[in-house]
Order: structure tokens, then C-alpha cells, then sequence
């Protein structure tokens, strides 16, 4: 995070180095979808088919992701426009689709990769049906119609979830030794996933510094994902610890998928709200480098 966040500093305030991040900067952009099939095709061969299993907990996190956006929803149709900017901000973080490379989190934390998939995949299907229906409820948006909206969250989900599946199993099927050779390199997935984190947060720097809102406002909508992250990652966790799936339920409700929800943001509500699911990458990677630092530490998570 810091990594990422540096260098774009570096290229974006810099005069001799800014054309230089002016030319890449676009290019990065459109190397992310790339590099996280890539993370994902890693990390799905480590599974075997018949350890795709459906749980209970899969049901129950997604009744309460839909009751708190309810209740959110509710409480914008009472409150004036300041407060309801931060509490539009708010709803994208817990409306966003689980992200994608939250197995890869998952797996490095201990938990199960194939249970993690399952989730992620019910989570980001039904998201391409729900958001379209619940996001015009908040406020319209410029027109953005049902099918448009659903073809572009499931285009995402194809490419990013779907196609990098399907690929792993056909290599554990057919090449089973170059499948054998992706899960002997030690955390490849992990530290792919790092580089694509460098990227995300200076992206994430640069719509926070460039946004022109007041002060108060700001400090709300960069504050107010904290507290999602923790409420989020709380109630995922007691959940999933009730079928032995901690660590998944955790992952599966609290680590989103904020470019989708910053696209999202842009698309349906006011533009503005976007630093929320912007503030929610700090958060959500903070609590997952705590995470990872606990587990090295002790050999399990102290949460």
C-alpha cells in the first residue's frame, strides 16, 4: 500500500517524472482485469472440483448484507443532503460484490479457498441482479438502464471469476504437471496480489486527492468505511465461525470489490460519495495486513 501510494506521488507531483505517469498511468488500468485473472488462475489450482461445497452461511451473509442496505436506504429517505452523501458512500461499501482475490487472502490466512470460490461466485452473480434493482432506490441515476447495468457487473464476474476457473480446472485435468508446478511456488498468488494492491491504491490516492468536497464532509466519508470495515468483518466472522468457516465468512462480507463499487458510485449516486468505497481499500487491506501479521505471528488470528 505504501509502495503504491509512493509512486504515484512520485509520478504525479514530480514535473519531470508526471509525463511519464501521465503515458502509464492508463496502461495500468488496463493491465488490472489481466493481472487478477492471473492471481485468481494461481490460486483456483489448488482446488479440486469435488471440494466445492454450499453452506448455510452463504445464505445468511447475504440476507444481511440486503437487511443493513435496507435499513441504509431507509435512513437517505429521512435525512438532508450532507448527511446522505456520507450515508450513500456507506451503502456502495456494503453493496459491493465480494472481491475477487479474497480467496487468495483466504488461503493465505487458512481458510478454504473452495468455500471462499463458492461464495464469491453466488455473491457477485446476485450483485449483477440486486444492484441494478436497489442502487436507483437511493437516487436516480442518469438513466443507466437494468440490462446495461447487469451486463457490466456479469462481463466482470465472466472474466475475472469464471474464465480464470474454468482454466484451472482444465489444467488440473489435462496439464496436471504445470498444475503441480503453479502450487509448489509458495504464496505466487499472494504477492501477485500485492503488486495489484500497489496499483489499486494509488488509483484510490488519486480520486481522494482530487476530489472537491468540504472538510466535514470529506472526514465523514473517509471515516465512516473504518467503521463498515469492522462491522462488516465482525459480523462475517461470528457467522461464519458458527460452521467452522471463520476466516471465509470475514473475507466473504468484508473484503469488496471497491472498483466495481467505485464504478457503481459514478453510475447510480452522487460522484462524490465514490472516496467512501475509495477510503474502504485503506481499511479493508489494513485489517487484512493485521490479519496476515497475527497469523505469522501466533499461528492464528487473535479476531
Amino acid at each position: 500500500m505504501g509502495t503504491g501510494a509512493g509512486i504515484y506521488l512520485l509520478f504525479s507531483e514530480v514535473d519531470f517524472l508526471r509525463p511519464i505517469g501521465n503515458a502509464v498511468g492508463p496502461f495500468f488500468l488496463e493491465v488490472l482485469p489481466v493481472l487478477i485473472f492471473a492471481i485468481l488462475y494461481v490460486t483456483f489450482c489448488k482446488i479440486r472440483l469435488h471440494e466445492l461445497w454450499f453452506s448455510p452461511w452463504h445464505v445468511w451473509l447475504q440476507v444481511i448484507r440486503l437487511a443493513i442496505a435496507g435499513l441504509l436506504i431507509v435512513a437517505m429517505s429521512r435525512t438532508d443532503d450532507g448527511l446522505r452523501l456520507v450515508l450513500e458512500g456507506v451503502f456502495v461499501c456494503v453493496m459491493c460484490p465480494t472481491a475477487a482475490a479474497a480467496a487468495v487472502i483466504t488461503d493465505k490466512l487458512g481458510g478454504s479457498i473452495a468455500s471462499m470460490t463458492v461464495y464469491t461466485l453466488i455473491d457477485n452473480c446476485l450483485s449483477a441482479i440486486l444492484i441494478p434493482l436497489m442502487f436507483p432506490l437511493a437516487e436516480k441515476g442518469d438513466g443507466i438502464s437494468f440490462l446495461a447495468s447487469f451486463l457490466v457487473i456479469l462481463e466482470k464476474v465472466v472474466i475475472v471469476l469464471i474464465f480464470p476457473f474454468i482454466c484451472a480446472m482444465a489444467t488440473r485435468r489435462w496439464l496436471p504437471r504445470i498444475a503441480g508446478m503453479i502450487q509448489s511456488a509458495k504464496d505466487l498468488g499472494f504477492y501477485m496480489w500485492a503488486f495489484n494492491l500497489s496499483i489499486v491504491m494509488g488509483m484510490t490516492l488519486h480520486n481522494i486527492l482530487s476530489a472537491e468536497v468540504a472538510g466535514q464532509t470529506m472526514a465523514l466519508l473517509l471515516i465512516s468505511p473504518l467503521a463498515v470495515t469492522f462491522i462488516l468483518f465482525g459480523i462475517g466472522k461470528s457467522i461464519g465461525r458458527h460452521y467452522g468457516e471463520s476466516i471465509c465468512g470475514g473475507q466473504a462480507l468484508g473484503q469488496k470489490n471497491t472498483i466495481v463499487g467505485i464504478w457503481l458510485t459514478v453510475t447510480y449516486l452522487n460522484p462524490i460519495a465514490a472516496l467512501a468505497p475509495c477510503a474502504y481499500v485503506v481499511w479493508q487491506n489494513l485489517v487484512n495486513a493485521w490479519q496476515l501479521w497475527c497469523k505469522e505471528k501466533y499461528g492464528h488470528l487473535k479476531w
